[in-house]
Order: C-alpha cells, then sequence, then structure tokens
C-alpha cells in the first residue's frame, strides 16, 4: 500500500465529488457575467491569484483563480468541454480522493510559483490535467473543435513541446508556473514515466555505445505474459504491482485491473 492508499483511507471520506464539474460551472458563470457587461470585468481582476494582494488580505484568490475561464471568446466553450470530460473521466477513474489530490497537489504548486514570481494562473494547471488523462488513454480520439478527429497522444505531445518551449524561451514567471504546476504529474506518474520512456531510452544508448566496441551475441528473449486492462489499457508490465483478472460475466477474454473487475460494462 503506498502513501496515496494510506491517505485515501484516512480522508477519503472528506473528497468533493464532482470537483471539476464546480470548477467548470463557475468558469462559465464567469465567462457569461463578463461577457455580457465589460464593467463586470473587475470580477475577473478580484479573483486572479497576485501575491501581493494576498499578502493584503485579499486570502480569496488563493481559491478563487481556478474559476477564472481559459479566455473570454468563443473557444472557452470546448475549452470548459475538454476540462470537464477529462476531469471526469479521470475522477471515474481514480475515484474522487485521489482526483482531488492531483487537483490539490497542482493548485498548491500553481500558488507556490505564483508566490515566487507574484502572479499565477490555472492554465497550466488545467493542463496536467489534460496530460494526465492522454497518459492513461494516449489513444482515445477526441473530436478538435467538435469535428476533427485526433487521437489525444497527438495533442499531448504538442502541449509538452509548448511546456518545454516555454521553459527554455518563456518569460521568468511563465517558466516557474510550466515547471511546478506539473507537480501533480509527477508525484503520480513519475516512476511509471521514468520506468516506460526515461529508462529504456537510456538502455538502448548504453547498450548501442557498447556495441560499437564489442560485438554482442544476444540471448533468446524469454516469453513474457502481459496482462492488459481492456477498460483503462494499463498493463501488469508498466503496473507490475497491479492484479489482474477476468470477468466472471464477460467471459475469459475480456481481462480487468484491479480498479475495474468489478467496475465496468459488462459484455455478454
Amino acid at each position: 500500500m503506498n502513501w496515496i492508499d494510506r491517505l485515501e483511507r484516512k480522508y477519503g471520506g472528506f473528497a468533493i465529488r464532482g470537483l471539476i464539474k464546480y470548477i467548470v460551472i463557475a468558469a462559465a458563470f464567469i465567462f457569461v457575467a463578463v461577457s455580457l457587461s465589460e464593467r463586470l470585468y473587475v470580477i475577473d481582476e478580484m479573483l486572479r491569484l497576485n501575491r501581493d494582494q494576498v499578502l493584503r488580505g485579499q486570502v480569496w484568490r488563493l481559491i478563487t483563480f481556478i474559476f477564472i475561464p481559459p479566455s473570454y471568446n468563443i473557444f472557452v466553450v470546448f475549452a470548459l468541454y475538454i476540462l470537464y470530460i477529462f476531469g471526469k473521466s479521470l475522477e471515474d477513474m481514480w475515484g474522487s480522493f485521489r482526483f482531488n489530490l492531483y487537483y490539490f497537489i497542482g493548485m498548491l504548486s500553481a500558488i507556490i510559483a505564483a508566490f515566487i514570481t507574484g502572479s499565477g494562473s490555472v492554465i497550466y494547471l488545467n493542463l496536467s490535467i489534460f496530460i494526465a488523462f492522454a497518459y492513461l488513454n494516449p489513444n482515445f480520439k477526441l473530436l478538435l473543435f467538435f469535428i476533427i478527429p485526433v487521437k489525444v497522444k497527438y495533442l499531448a505531445w504538442f502541449n509538452i513541446f509548448f511546456v518545454i518551449f516555454t521553459v527554455i524561451f518563456g518569460d521568468m514567471p511563465d517558466k516557474v508556473a510550466a515547471v511546478l504546476s506539473f507537480s501533480n504529474f509527477f508525484v503520480f506518474f513519475g516512476r511509471g514515466f521514468f520506468e516506460r520512456w526515461i529508462l529504456p531510452k537510456t538502455a538502448a544508448l548504453l547498450k548501442k555505445r557498447k556495441r560499437k566496441k564489442f560485438k554482442v551475441i544476444a540471448p533468446p528473449k524469454k516469453f513474457e505474459f502481459v496482462h492488459r486492462c481492456r477498460e483503462c489499457g494499463r498493463t501488469s508490465k508498466e503496473f507490475p504491482n497491479l492484479s489482474f483478472g477476468y470477468c466472471k460475466i464477460c467471459g475469459s477474454d475480456y481481462e480487468y485491473c484491479e480498479d475495474h473487475i468489478n467496475n465496468h460494462k459488462h459484455t455478454t
């Protein structure tokens, strides 16, 4: 049992169910209010995360900045829709407590970044939700602008390149926010990401360099049976501590992980 499991057993009852729903509704309300009257733009200014204003006593900004809409144009509809779909999917997959923990770690990181640089935003926090979903469901097809079908893994790589570009060429506030706002992703997926992407590539590079010096005869590969969850796509190779089993109702052709063995739509 890891530390997240222990926290969930102790504080799981305090989780906010449907957290992303409330965030999206609040953001939509603010968008509509500001769009109806430019005078109401003062609402946006009162909600933004600003270090100096917080230190003057406006502590509500530590929470209200997450309700600010991603933009004030027609594309906000698509952005909020995506945020809701991916956030709800993560909550359905993990449960309310784990999703709350993921979001609040990113939120705390955004606040720390704001106190370092003077101001903060929710852009990279929302982006971390998309990256988490794409990491778990890389082949999920998204209708871009409700028209163009695109696998989320390609959009995720585009966003990762955007973050890397920001870290290299962006202003200091953006650099700090871009790095710290993904703390939640590395807390949840850092080990798996390293073992899945970094370690194999590093090992392959070292092996390639060694072959230049010595001629190596590769031993025959040992057969390895890999379990794969039909619901979330996780495998026993990526998550060796995860248990897998077959559904009694669906039959032996349908295998699920321990999180979905009793939580999936049966196929008969």
